[in-house]
């Protein structure tokens, strides 16, 4: 069980290491998150199951605080409203439950987050469809391949793995790092809580 445990946490933490491969690509996407809340834009973000929680995670970072007691900044996960995410599925398929959400949401100038491992999640996709439609900009998350998604993307980091869990740790990371960069450039003078 020992060496299981460690093999983990090696390969997560060599997952982890091998992003700053994509460093420039990180504080591009932080870039943008920050010119689109200077502009008085919001961040929509979803994803499927782990990425649900993670698209939920990354929301209550930017709407709560991360490190920085500091005005909210809005955000929504496409992933909370149970009401929603039911009858929309029932009403009108699964494949829609995010799409349907991001043309009631969307506004011109707001900044749409896909999460997926694989890059291949049908419900996640055709939001990007309608994301780029709404003539929104894209940016995913996902895993070795990029799978369909990269082609839906205005800016796709692609974590350099195929195991599921050595990808969503590897998203929090980043989610993380952006919540961190945005409020150091946002809020500069803005007290620590931690």
């Amino acid at each position: 069980m020992e060496k299981e445990i460690v093999k983990a946490l090696m390969e997560s933490s060599q997952t982890i290491q091998a992003l700053k491969d994509q460093a420039a690509l990180i504080a591009r996407i932080a870039q943008l998150m920050i010119q689109t809340y200077e502009k008085g834009g919001k961040i929509l973000v979803f994803g499927n199951g782990g990425s649900a929680a993670d698209s939920q995670h990354f929301a209550d970072e930017l709407v709560g605080r991360f490190e920085k007691n500091r005005r909210p900044l809005p955000a929504l996960a496409l992933t909370t409203n149970t009401s929603d995410l039911t009858s929309i599925s029932n009403d009108f398929g699964y494949e829609l439950v995010f799409s349907r959400q991001l043309e009631a949401h969307a506004k011109p100038g707001d900044l749409v987050f896909g999460i997926s491992t694989s890059g291949n999640s049908p419900n996640v996709l055709r939001a990007l469809e309608t994301a780029k439609e709404l003539g929104l900009t894209r940016i995913g998350l996902t895993g070795k391949t990029g799978g369909k998604m990269r082609g839906l993307v205005e800016h796709c980091l692609c974590v350099p793995s195929t195991v599921v869990a050595r990808i969503q740790e590897s998203h929090i990371t980043v989610l993380q790092i952006l919540c961190g960069l945005v409020e150091d450039a946002l809020f500069a003078t803005a007290p620590k809580v931690h």
